[in-house]
């Protein structure tokens, strides 16, 4: 047979009738890498041309809206429109890991908080040996039912084999039952060992916590918050967290009295980490990721195309007394129009 006559052959029956590649290798009596060859010189040659068709998504245009309104770096995360929240937690972790393989390396600190989309990105991360480099947990995981080990452990372990960086544990609950010995621990050296990591991260990683929703955060759903918290979230207007920090709509923190006892770091010193990259999913995590906005913990937003136009879509629907000057001209921006929301 002809090299041409093999290459159409191959082709046709690789790409117009999906037989593999074995079965095509017995078919012409040949080998399967002579097969793979074959195929590759098809498409070098022109006689395969081949084309994607990306499905529509106005991922750009909301990215560069809320980039000019909030001043950070959007990723918009297209995922399909009758996709279910935790297909879209999942889209956005993979696309989370991909960044964060590319922005790490030799030399470097990162700070990882523990969640379940901070789990998702995880199981997504890829390989990639570097020299010099650590990972330091953002914020206590421990509790009254658990060490909190095997979950926050386990997950910032993941992140150290991908990178093959030193692991730095947080041993500290995620809440002291009082500020009292939070303030006495954190003069302990073992503890200002790990806090002075996390001052010198390059990256910080996390996402948000919110207190409801299909894909609940783990703080709110894994026994970290007593009856007696709950109603001191609602009685503070809080309406979510990031490493356990708790934020209320406005993005103020300071004065609320839950704080006093977490561990995870302050949007003042989150502030301190050059590059702070937040992934997000969600209908519930919209109030809380405009608060962590105007918090301006982010540096690096990775969200999903239905999350972004609600987070849009939830500042245009803000009153003037509630929206900041940027919010407000992004209502004014009606340059190109929303993706319609489910």
């Amino acid at each position: 047979m002809e090299r041409e006559e093999a290459m159409l052959a191959a082709s046709s029956m690789y790409y117009l009738q999906d037989i593999k590649m074995d079965t095509i290798a017995n078919h012409l009596h040949m080998s399967r890498s002579s097969v793979s060859r074959l195929l590759r010189d098809a498409r070098e040659s022109g006689l395969v041309e081949i084309s994607l068709r990306p499905t529509p998504t106005r991922g750009p245009g909301l990215a560069k809206r809320i980039e000019a309104c909030f001043g950070i770096e959007a990723h918009v995360v297209p995922v399909a429109d009758l996709a279910d929240e935790a297909e879209r937690l999942d889209q956005v972790a993979k696309a989370t890991a991909r960044i964060v393989t590319g922005w790490f390396d030799s030399d470097m600190i990162m700070g990882v908080a523990w969640g379940t989309t901070l789990a998702a990105i995880a199981r997504h991360l890829g390989k990639k040996p570097t020299r010099g480099s650590a990972i330091v947990q953002l914020n206590g995981a421990a509790n009254v039912r658990t060490s909190g080990v095997e979950y926050a452990g386990n997950l910032i372990a993941r992140f150290g084999e991908a990178f093959d960086a030193q692991v730095h544990l947080f041993p500290v609950p995620a809440f002291f039952d009082f500020a009292e010995t939070r303030n006495a621990m954190w003069s302990e050296r073992s503890i200002v060992r790990v806090l002075d990591y996390q001052r010198r991260a390059d990256i910080a990683l996390f996402s948000i916590g919110a207190i409801a929703g299909e894909v609940p955060s783990h703080v709110y759903s894994a026994g970290y918050l007593e009856a007696g918290d709950i109603q001191t979230l609602d009685s503070e207007g809080i309406v979510g967290d990031v490493c356990t920090i708790f934020l209320r709509a406005d993005g103020t923190y300071e004065d609320l009295s839950m704080n006093a006892r977490a561990t995870g770091p302050t949007p003042a010193e989150l502030r301190e980490v050059p590059r702070r990259i937040c992934s997000v999913a969600g209908d519930n995590k919209v109030v809380p990721l405009l608060a962590a906005l105007r918090a301006k913990v982010i540096t690096d937003l990775v969200v999903d195309e239905q999350t972004a136009t609600k987070l849009v879509e939830h500042v245009m629907a803000l009153k003037d007394g509630a929206a900041s000057e940027a919010e407000i001209a992004l209502r004014a921006d009606r340059s190109e129009p929303l993706p319609i929301s489910n």
